[in-house]
């Protein structure tokens, strides 16, 4: 069996989960978290740097995000920042800090949310899956070329099975959470 070929499947299976648990944690739900703001670039000096870089980001309350900025003058930068992405967000600046208050959902809204959220695991479930075929057409090569046997290649394509389904299985399991985050009233 090629078991170089399976760790590298998995190798490989497991950064396409992260991508999609960073990439869901970045969607906005009722509650504030800092990862909401982990796409935000602020101009500062004339460089797009992340907003973590230039200011302190803390959550005092469940739906209020508070950005202290290190330097005054990189306020405005920071609310124009926020101003131009997606978040749907208004800052308020007074002089000193960035609040942003997270509205309570739509119901409109939030099934849009899990929409987004359904294409999203939806697009992992098929990095995941090619990786599989892109796995099981190398063990099948190899098979072809007699380095090794047809038994190591049938015992190799279900190794690989087996990974993609618990990484399927992982992806329905955040899937179902984020839902019931975004749903929740």
């Amino acid at each position: 069996m090629d078991l170089k070929l399976i760790k590298v499947a998995e190798e490989r299976m497991k950064k396409a989960i992260e991508t999609i648990r960073h990439e869901v944690a970045t969607l906005r739900t009722s509650k504030a978290t800092t990862s909401l703001l982990d796409g935000i670039r602020v101009e500062y000096y004339g460089n797009p740097v992340p907003l973590q870089q230039v200011a302190s980001i803390s959550i005092p309350e469940p739906r209020l995000i508070v950005i202290q900025p290190w330097e005054r003058s990189v306020l405005p930068e920071i609310v124009k920042a926020i101003q131009k992405s997606d978040l749907g967000l208004n800052p308020a600046d007074d002089g000193s800090v960035v609040r942003l208050a997270l509205p309570t959902l739509t119901e409109e809204r939030r099934r849009d949310l899990v929409k987004v959220l359904g294409k999203i695991v939806e697009d992992g479930r098929v990095r995941v899956r090619t990786i599989r075929r892109e796995s099981n057409e190398e063990l099948k090569k190899l098979e072809r070329e007699h380095k090794i046997s047809e038994d190591d290649s049938k015992k190799a394509q279900a190794e690989v099975q087996k990974l993609t389904d618990r990484y399927i299985g992982s992806l329905d399991d955040l899937f179902g959470k984020k839902q019931a985050e975004v749903m929740e009233v």
